[in-house]
C-alpha cells in the first residue's frame, strides 16, 4: 500500500454529507425510490452531488466547499428544493431525521453498486441495519500533522455535535429513550469508534500500513472512525451527527464546526493526551442517551458539567471567531437552542405526543426538510 499522502486544503473551509430518507407518499414508511430520484437528478444541474447510499431508500447530498456559513446555507437550500420538487413528481418525499420512525430494517434493499454489495457481502444483516442517516462534516486542513492535532483536539467537543444534532428517539416503532439512537448502530461495526492515539501523519501511516498488512482494511474509508482524517480532500471529517431536520440546522453545525476547528488551531489550548480518551466512552453515551441534559467529563479539568452548560460557554468562546468567518447568527442560533434545551429529537417527541401517530410525524419531517412545516 502507497503511504498516504495529505492534500493540503484552505484552512477552515468546509463542506457537508447529509444522508436523507427517501418515503413514499401514502403511509411515509421508507420507499426503494433512490435509482429513480437519482435518474431524474442526474439531468439536472446542482451546485453539488447528490449520491446514492447503502440501501435503496437513502441518498446522499454532498456540497461542495464553502469559506463561509451563508453560501453553505444557499446551496444546501438549493439542493433541497431541486431534490424535493422531483422526489414529489415520483410521489415520494425526503426528510431528515437520523432514524425512519417505524421502518423495518429486513424489508430494505442494498443498492446495487459494487462497494454496497461487498459491505453487505461483509457485514451482513448489519448492512441494511445500517439504514440510518447521518451529517458528515468536513473542514479544511493546511497539513496532514494538523489533522492528526484537530482529530484529537475535537475529541472533546464530540459530546457537542450529537447532542446539537441529535435526530433519532424512534426505530422500529419505539420510542428507544436515546436522543440518538442512529450511533448505536453505527457501534455495531468492528472499525467504528476514536482514531488511535498517533501523534503525527507518519504515525497514522504506519497505523495504516500495518492495518493493511494485516489485511483488515483495503483503504482509510474502511475505518468508521466518530472523526478521521480525509487525506484526498484535506479535511478532517466529523462523523457523529445524525442528519438534522432542516438544512439550517445543518449549516449552523458546520459553521460551529469551521468556528472551533478555527479556535483550537488558533490557540491549541490544550495538548493531546490518552487520558482524554478515558471518559470519551462516558461522554459519547451521556450526549445520545440524554442529548443537551446529559452529563459531561471535562477530560481536561476532570469536572463533571451538564453538557447544555459546556456547549453553552464553548459558543460564548467562539464569539471572536464566528465573527471573523461571518457565522455569528447560526452561532447565536444554536446558543439559543442549548437555552431552550430543545434539539430536533424533542421536536420529534412532541410531534408523536400531538399526532399519536408514526406515520404523521414523518409526514411533518418531510414538510420541515422542504420548508413548508406544519
Amino acid at each position: 500500500m502507497e503511504p498516504l499522502r495529505f492534500t493540503p486544503s484552505s484552512p477552515y473551509t468546509m463542506g457537508v454529507e447529509l444522508e436523507l430518507q427517501v418515503v413514499n407518499t401514502r403511509d411515509y414508511n421508507l420507499a426503494r425510490g433512490a435509482a429513480d430520484l437519482l435518474e431524474r437528478l442526474g439531468r439536472v444541474e446542482l451546485p453539488g452531488e447528490v449520491k446514492p447510499e447503502i440501501t435503496e431508500s437513502m441518498i446522499e447530498l454532498n456540497s461542495s466547499v464553502h469559506a463561509r456559513h451563508g453560501a453553505l446555507l444557499a446551496e444546501l437550500r438549493l439542493m433541497r428544493d431541486a431534490v424535493a420538487l422531483h422526489a414529489g413528481k415520483l410521489n415520494l418525499a425526503i426528510c431528515g431525521g437520523g432514524t425512519h420512525p417505524f421502518q423495518q430494517w429486513a424489508e430494505r434493499r442494498i443498492y446495487s453498486e459494487s462497494r454496497f454489495e461487498y459491505l453487505s457481502d461483509l457485514y451482513g444483516y448489519l448492512a441494511k441495519q445500517f439504514t440510518v442517516f447521518g451529517q458528515h462534516i468536513h473542514v479544511g486542513c493546511g497539513s496532514g500533522d494538523d489533522a492528526i492535532y484537530l482529530v484529537h483536539a475535537l475529541a472533546r467537543y464530540v459530546p457537542h455535535f450529537i447532542a446539537l444534532s441529535a435526530s433519532s428517539p424512534f426505530s422500529q416503532g419505539v420510542d428507544t429513550a436515546f436522543d440518538s439512537s442512529r450511533l448505536n448502530a453505527i457501534a455495531a461495526f468492528p472499525l467504528s469508534g476514536s482514531m488511535p492515539f498517533v501523534q503525527s501523519w507518519d504515525e497514522l501511516n504506519a497505523y495504516v500500513a500495518k492495518m493493511y498488512r494485516f489485511r483488515i482494511i483495503g483503504s482509510m474509508k474502511d475505518f468508521y472512525w466518530d472523526i478521521r482524517p480525509k487525506p484526498e480532500y484535506g479535511t478532517i471529517e466529523i462523523r457523529v451527527c445524525d442528519t438534522p431536520l432542516t438544512v439550517e440546522r445543518a449549516a449552523a453545525l458546520a459553521a460551529y464546526a469551521q468556528a472551533l476547528a478555527h479556535r483550537l488551531l488558533a490557540e491549541r489550548p490544550h495538548r493531546p493526551t490518552r487520558d482524554a480518551y478515558l471518559v470519551y466512552n462516558y461522554n459519547r453515551f451521556q450526549a445520545s442517551r440524554f442529548g443537551l441534559r446529559g452529563n459531561f467529563i471535562d477530560p481536561h479539568t476532570e469536572r463533571h458539567v451538564m453538557l447544555a452548560d459546556d456547549i453553552a460557554r464553548t459558543l460564548e468562546e467562539l464569539a471572536p471567531y464566528a465573527e471573523a468567518l461571518e457565522s455569528r447568527e447560526p452561532i447565536e442560533g444554536l446558543r439559543a437552542s442549548v437555552a431552550s434545551g430543545e434539539n430536533d429529537a424533542a421536536w420529534l417527541r412532541d410531534a408523536y405526543q400531538r399526532t399519536h401517530s408514526f406515520t404523521d410525524v414523518v409526514r411533518l419531517q418531510a414538510a420541515r426538510w422542504a420548508g413548508r412545516e406544519q
